[in-house]
């Protein structure tokens, strides 16, 4: 893919106005901005976005340099580029040479000041981007926490980070990528805490990049920092909420924000970190640690509850006595199978649509598929009363799955495994156990384990996993991150 070159800045402001002109459309695109100016004798040209910039700074800037042409006396002093320089007002002014470095923040909402005579340009940081203010997430709710959430503006969520980690050797490291997008990309981290040879990887994997834009943002960038492929499990997490991505931070992780994009990429992550919420810590340990269990055994429910009971409906001698009335007890006009998959792809079908239906409607939406719908099926013999429990069940051990991404994973394997067993029976069940669990022992996010810390073990950290432990007790920093430092606190 071919790169536009490093034009320089020439002294004649005629030829560099002829370069912009023809670069971002000054005469064709109403947004972009041009005034010229008189300053000092010396013609100056302003280049602004309009939709991206505060007006009332750029009208202050402009008061200011007019009010330079009062103080006349100075220029024999101070060259004009240089009383520019110094005079304006704004804590954020950067010199550069080329016209690419130019263009490339102008649109990215600063404004660039020409000056005849002279072979660098003025870049003034007075950006504005357009936005709604931080409210907490619709998917990582608490109950007691804080109800600021991360937003579409990359500056905005960078000062929510650094206002929980107030450390120096915090990094926010800025890079740039699509020829075309040109889209910010910051890469957060501790510096004495992560892992630099997690840092390097990362920005390599960045810097290769090669595309027009990232059109959909942080899922774009995913797809090309880790590879997926066919792997219908997440290898990254995803937050909306600055104090998990804090957390995340303190323990070595390193965190991809990506401006448009509310959502931080947290990596490396393994298959428990998608398994956790942050209600779990915002209660006590034991109430945190029966939070958790009962979310583990609704993602346990959401993937192995149908393919248990589709077995026992086909082989009920596998039943003891005091089970038996596990099965159907009606006869029904399709078999169960059928009946299962169907269940399960309406429910599929009713969570797309409430997406895509107003809020308002999606109440209704919800009576008329749970009441008219399934009981009407019932009615008419087409489904039996037990697959609309079960298929209930397993939905809810989805919807309590804190990653989205990892209820439809799971969505996905449940629905094999209920093929396999409708097929091969007990062996059926059992070769796809194996392979659930192979694909996943199998699976590696940025050379991190997918299963660790079981695969592989490491018994205190597996027991965090099934434990909420108290924060005091958490002295050391997860290994799997290889933290530079490793004491979260001092014994």
């Amino acid at each position: 893919m071919s790169k536009p070159g490093n034009t320089p800045i020439v002294m004649k402001l005629e030829q560099n106005r002829k370069v912009m002109n023809e670069r971002v459309g000054v005469d064709q695109s109403f947004d972009i901005g041009f005034r010229t100016l008189n300053l000092l004798n010396h013609e100056i040209n302003l280049y602004y976005v309009t939709g991206l910039c505060e007006t009332p700074i750029i009208v202050e800037l402009m008061r200011q340099l007019f009010e330079m042409n009062e103080l006349e006396s100075e220029s024999e002093k101070r060259s004009v580029f240089q009383q520019i320089k110094d005079e304006i007002p704004h804590q954020q002014v950067e010199v550069v040479p080329s016209i690419e470095k130019c263009i490339t923040q102008l649109l990215s909402g600063l404004i660039v000041i020409f000056v005849q005579g002279e072979t660098e340009a003025f870049i003034v940081d007075v950006r504005s981007y357009p936005g709604r203010t931080p409210e907490e997430p619709d998917t990582e709710k608490v109950i007691r926490g804080s109800r600021d959430g991360y937003t579409e503006n990359i500056i905005e969520n960078t000062a929510l980070t650094r206002r929980r980690i107030r450390d120096e050797r915090l990094r926010h490291e800025i890079m740039q990528v699509g020829e075309r997008s040109k889209t910010d990309i910051c890469l957060s981290y501790i510096q004495d805490v992560a892992d630099p040879g997690l840092v390097k990887l990362i920005k390599e994997e960045i810097k290769n990049i090669e595309i027009d834009g990232l059109s959909m943002a942080d899922k774009t960038l995913e797809e090309f920092l880790v590879h997926q492929g066919r792997n219908p499990f997440p290898l990254v997490r995803y937050s909306e909420r600055p104090d998990v991505t804090a957390a995340h931070l303190f323990e070595g992780h390193v965190v991809i924000m990506v401006d448009t994009s509310p959502s931080m990429i947290i990596t490396p992550t393994t298959y428990f970190h998608h398994v956790q919420h942050a209600e779990e810590f915002r209660q006590s340990p034991a109430v945190g640690t029966f939070v958790r269990w009962v979310r583990f055994f609704g993602i346990f429910a959401s993937v192995f509850l149908l393919p248990l009971w589709m077995l026992f409906v086909m082989q009920p001698d596998l039943l003891p006595a005091q089970l038996s009335f596990i099965g159907p007890n009606e006869e029904s006009t399709m078999p169960v199978i059928v009946q299962i998959l169907l269940a399960d792809l309406g429910l599929e079908m009713l969570r797309i649509a409430a997406i895509h239906t107003p809020t308002p409607l999606s109440t209704a939406m919800g009576l008329i598929a749970a009441v008219l719908i399934g009981q009407i099926a019932i009615d008419v013999g087409m489904f039996v009363p037990e697959v609309i429990l079960y298929v209930a069940v397993s939905a809810i051990g989805s919807y309590a799955t804190p990653s989205y991404e990892l209820s439809v994973a799971n969505k996905m394997s449940r629905v094999l495994l209920v093929i396999f067993v409708a097929i091969f029976g007990i062996k059926g069940f059992m070769i796809g156990m194996t392979l659930y669990i192979i694909i996943l022992a199998h699976t590696k996010s940025l050379n991190t384990p997918y299963l660790w810390p079981f695969l592989p073990f490491n018994a205190k950290a597996a027991l965090q996993i099934v434990l909420r432990m108290s924060m005091p007790s958490l002295k050391v920093r997860p290994s799997i991150v290889h933290p530079q430092n490793n004491q979260r606190q001092r014994s």
